[in-house]
């Protein structure tokens, strides 16, 4: 009765671990969705602390089509909300993006530079733009969450 009462207990205590894996697993993504804005131009930021990664949503890279070229910006440079920081080219068309907070580039996806589809890929994960430390944040209340943005692409349709 004691050797079964062990693997019982053996047994809950796997179970504990591995539901808190599991919690622990999804934190993260859950954390990121609640981080994550967008731009009615289709331009999302994805905020980590006073660093904001910036690039296309899945939605406007779907729109262009393959995406053949990505001009990005210079470290060291300096936009305010709604200034063009680059553009993203596409067999389809060309388009403009905008930054969609106020800041000064850290860091730019020079993956882009030869693999432009990685945007069409994944655009959230690794077809970013470029990493803007913030410098104002009152310009991210005026943007949208996720259900607010998904709205917005039906509604736009």
């Amino acid at each position: 009765c004691h050797i079964l009462y062990s693997l019982v207990m053996a047994s809950f205590a796997a179970l504990a671990r591995l539901s808190t894996r599991s919690f622990l697993a999804r934190v993260p993504r859950a954390q990121m969705m609640s981080t994550i804005k967008f731009t009615p131009s289709h331009e999302y930021i994805q905020i980590d602390g006073d660093v904001g990664t910036v690039g296309i949503t899945a939605h406007a890279a779907d729109a262009l089509g393959d995406v053949v070229f990505v001009d990005l910006p210079s470290v060291g440079d300096k936009f305010v909300v709604g200034d063009s920081f680059g553009s993203v080219e596409s067999v389809k068309a060309a388009s403009d993006v905008y930054s969609p907070v106020e800041g000064e580039v850290v860091e730019v996806n020079s993956v882009l530079d030869s693999e432009p589809g990685t945007v069409n890929e994944s655009a959230l994960e690794k077809g970013w733009f470029m990493k803007l430390k913030i410098t104002d944040t009152a310009g991210l209340d005026d943007l949208m969450d996720q259900p607010t943005y998904d709205q917005h692409c039906v509604e736009e349709a």
